[in-house]
């Protein structure tokens, strides 16, 4: 970009910043508008939608639910759920300030979702993978028994089906109130991976804000083209957890897609818009004939 694109790309969005400004001053309906959290403008929530859940002023991507990826990135109806019937317990009993039984009850009220992830069979404009998408709604995208099971079962049908995998990810990390089988997990997963990879079969992944933690360390960073959303962050520990720890401020970009990109932590940096051109592609040029 020359210096009076960026000028240009400047002056066009004070132009769409003071019409937004204008807008709102009619309409004040709190309903309608929703604040980006990056750059402070009022955005018409249907004009956010439209655009793909990204700020059309800063670029900034909100973060969107497994159901919303879903519908963007695979083909109308295409979309086949599988292992829709495996569900959390409560093994441990685990209480804190309240019962991981209440907790999950409440993650099921707000998102519908049974854990936090959704794994089927679709395709991407035309190219069949199977795929687990992660939805960090439900406790924070946690990885408990529930993810690990059907995470895994998702590889070994596509191992059957002599498909690639595409696993989208946005989680905090490992669930607490399961204890060690949440760590298991991490084991589990990645062994399933390693299947895959002794398949001969594509493994994607997609890392998309926030993924961090036991997500990270696992099946999360074992793709063989690891692609992460614009201005996504990643990493295992959070930011300031390591500031503590090293006593140093690190970078302002510090454990952000572009970040990674730079140390060649991840393959691909693509922004909201252009992130099923790029998995389309990634899969046609990797395509077998099953």
């Amino acid at each position: 970009m020359t210096v009076q694109d960026w000028f240009e790309k400047r002056k066009q969005a004070q132009i769409q910043r003071r019409e937004l400004e204008g807008r709102v001053e009619l309409d004040m309906d709190p309903n309608l508008w929703t604040k980006c959290v990056h750059c402070d403008a009022q955005l018409l929530k249907e004009d956010l939608e439209k655009n793909d859940m990204v700020c059309p002023l800063c670029d900034y991507h909100f973060r969107i639910n497994a159901r919303t990826r879903i519908k963007q990135l695979f083909d109308e109806n295409s979309f086949e759920e599988f292992f829709a019937d495996i569900k959390p317990t409560d093994p441990l009993e685990f209480v804190d300030t309240e019962s991981y039984k209440d907790r999950l009850k409440k993650a099921h009220d707000k998102t519908g979702l049974d854990d936090a992830v959704i794994t089927g069979i679709a395709d991407i404009k035309g190219n069949k993978v199977a795929a687990a998408v992660m939805d960090f709604d439900f406790m924070g995208g946690s990885m408990g028994s529930v993810v690990g099971e059907k995470v895994t079962r998702i590889i070994e049908k596509a191992i059957e089906m002599r498909l690639p995998v595409l696993a989208i990810t946005s989680s905090g990390g490992a669930r607490m109130q399961e204890s060690a089988l949440s760590l298991m997990q991490m084991a589990k997963t990645s062994c399933a991976v390693s299947r895959l990879d002794d398949e001969g079969l594509l493994y994607i992944n997609l890392l998309t804000e926030p993924t961090f933690g036991g997500v990270t360390a696992s099946f999360g960073m074992l793709g063989d083209i690891i692609v992460a959303e614009q201005g996504a962050r990643i990493g295992f520990a959070g930011r300031r957890v390591i500031e503590q720890t090293i006593r140093q401020k690190l970078p302002s970009d510090f454990q952000t897609a572009e970040y990674l990109l730079k140390y060649g932590q991840v393959d691909v940096v693509s922004s909201r818009k252009n992130l099923r051109d790029t998995l389309a592609k990634i899969l046609e040029m990797h395509k077998v004939e099953r």
